[in-house]
């Protein structure tokens, strides 16, 4: 099965794919697998309900964490083969990934994103009348960039 999804994923232009573990269409948590590759690109953004525990199954990924202002603030290692598997983003923290080699997490929180009260960073600069607004982007090196317009 993960070798399937990272095979799908290949296929994909956002270099990722999502398999939901849900059993049933009353289950409003999130729960997934999510084959995810190298140069994909997840917006930063939080859950303000939620924490997100995540468990890398297979390769290697980080975990950035921003602070308020968009900087990063910490960065948590999730391979597998060095022993370290997961972690658990807490509740409202502004969040995105690396990915080093092509990898697959299994994902859950409380909600379904979007359901579940989650922005992404830009968007809430925008609606918070932040002039200036900076979007965040990751490079292929992991450098945090603020293209300030």
């Amino acid at each position: 099965m993960v070798d399937g999804l990272l095979e799908k994923a290949a296929t994909t232009d956002r270099k990722r794919v999502c398999f939901d573990l849900r059993t049933s269409a009353r289950d409003g948590s999130q729960r997934m697998l999510n084959a995810l590759l190298p140069g994909t690109e997840v917006a930063v953004h939080r859950h303000p309900n939620s924490n997100v525990d995540v468990v890398c199954l297979r390769g290697r990924m980080a975990v950035v964490i921003y602070s308020e202002e968009g900087d990063e603030a910490d960065r948590i290692l999730l391979d597998p083969a060095a022993g370290s598997f997961g972690c658990v983003v807490p509740i409202g923290t502004w969040h995105t990934v690396e990915v080093f080699e092509p990898s697959v997490i299994h994902e859950a929180k409380d909600g379904g994103y979007g359901r579940d009260g989650s922005e992404n960073f830009a968007d809430y600069k925008a609606r918070m009348g932040c002039g200036g607004l900076r979007p965040v982007t990751l490079d292929c090196i992991g450098v945090l960039k603020k293209d300030i317009e």
